[in-house]
């Protein structure tokens, strides 16, 4: 028996594969600053978790502007319209991205204490996450330039391009951390503050490196007379892709901090469990991502051409293969899980808590694979805002208030909070699958 695989489908599994090597490269410059502080403390590790999670919901908003750059290129692509109108998306999209950089680098660099307090970051974490936001936000444009420039080299699918700016800003972070967080070469010890220059450095770096790349291989080119007179419906159908998908991630990610608030109450040691944990679940779903982001390039394309058979079989092939890589993923993490835990902690209570966190992933992946892609369909076809409805209902009635209630009133725990995390995931899998099924995705359009 020959198992018969679509081109479609190879396409995007050719596609997917640079995404996938690109976000584990990204993942791992944020996660690496974790992992070579854990020789200095558990506390340096919770300050930079806290100062992560505040900087996931920044970046965040800055990818669902990069989104939708992708989306209306690659429909643009689809239906044959390049030249000046794919110009235009591109410059709108980096001013949009400037912008929102700017003015939320204000913030973290300004006041990063108001929301450590809000957190009820421990007292032995809190100064460290503070110093930390402050020099990683506000440095926060490069970033936003650095996200939104590869969403557009993504849209003309220069993958490996990508993937190589993020193998070299990776290698920067990790020898800026060497160097700088233990103070190796006569540098200082510089410890938190150092993963944050590091970490500054690499972006830096990055931002170069795609700047290069399209000027020399992408047909995209920038111009300020784009914005002359101001491109307002441009700018709307952006906004009105962008502002409802990041009302949706800028929720999640708001429901998470205050589920960390609950977790901080917990302890260093649970705090540093929850930090491990949730950068092996990071491993265990970002294939899905990639497949994801893949499959709504190739949609773009699909939905530009007004192919809308296609678009249905692409969607349910690609959860196919989500919910297979993701599972599998997650076998591997629990049979090594000690081995796994051992290069970060010896403490055997995270050990074993971490351990109890995986067997609840094997239920929590399926969820977020189905929702992963679902929503990137949905947002690629227009159909922006049922995810957003669904989206903060369930997170903060299922997620936020069943954590509370497992975790702190029943006394569950991290385990608690992760299963509440895990019903949240199924209810919007379930409810996504459904409202892809009957088809009013269909009645949406993006390009005239």
């Amino acid at each position: 028996m020959t198992l018969r695989v679509s081109p479609q489908t190879r396409r995007v599994f050719r596609l997917s594969l640079p995404i996938f090597a690109e976000l584990l490269l990204q993942l791992l410059v944020g996660n690496v600053d974790q992992f070579m502080l854990s020789g200095i403390g558990s506390e340096a590790v919770a300050a930079v978790g806290n100062g992560n999670q505040v900087m996931n919901v920044v970046i965040i908003v800055l990818e669902t502007v990069s989104a939708a750059t992708t989306i209306l290129l690659t429909q643009h692509i689809g239906a044959g319209r390049t030249g000046e109108t794919c110009n235009e998306i591109a410059t709108v999209g980096v001013a949009v991205s400037g912008v929102f950089s700017l003015l939320m680098g204000l913030i973290l660099l300004l006041a990063p204490h108001l929301l450590f307090g809000l957190l009820r970051t421990p007292a032995e974490a809190f100064d460290g996450a503070c110093l930390y936001t402050r020099i990683v936000g506000g440095a926060v444009l490069i970033q936003g330039l650095y996200i939104e420039l590869c969403a557009i080299l993504r849209s003309y699918t220069l993958l490996k391009e990508v993937v190589a700016a993020s193998v070299v800003m990776n290698l920067v972070n990790v020898a800026g951390n060497v160097l700088l967080i233990n103070g190796l070469l006569g540098l200082p010890r510089l410890g938190v503050v150092g993963a944050a220059i590091a970490t500054c450095l690499s972006k830096a770096v990055g931002l170069g490196l795609v700047l290069w790349v399209l000027r020399r291989k992408c047909r995209v080119r920038f111009s300020t007379r784009h914005l002359r007179p101001f491109p307002a419906a441009t700018c709307k159908r952006m906004l009105g892709i962008a502002m409802p998908s990041g009302t949706e991630a800028l929720s999640y990610n708001v429901s998470q901090i205050v589920i960390l608030r609950f977790i901080n109450l917990m302890g260093t040691t649970v705090i540093a469990t929850k930090v491990y944990a949730s950068m092996l679940a990071n491993v265990a779903y970002v294939y899905a991502i990639a497949v994801s982001q893949a499959t709504q390039i190739i949609i773009g394309y699909m939905l530009g051409a007004k192919r809308y058979g296609e678009v249905e079989r692409r969607v349910w092939s690609t959860i196919r293969i989500s919910l297979l890589v993701s599972e599998l993923l997650t076998l591997v993490i629990f049979l090594f899980c000690d081995p796994i835990y051992s290069i970060f902690t010896r403490d055997p209570a995270i050990h074993t808590l971490g351990r109890q966190i995986v067997l609840v992933e094997f239920s929590l992946e399926i969820g977020r694979s189905v929702n992963i892609t679902m929503t990137k369909a949905l947002t690629a076809a227009g159909d922006v805002w049922y995810p957003v409805i669904v989206g903060i209902f369930s997170m903060w009635l299922v997620a936020v208030l069943g954590g509370w209630l497992l975790g702190s009133v029943l006394q569950w725990g991290l385990v608690g909070i992760w299963i509440a995390m895990a019903c949240d995931e199924g209810l919007r899998g379930a409810l996504f699958v459904g409202r892809f099924h009957r088809g009013a995705w269909r009645n949406k359009q993006l390009v005239d």
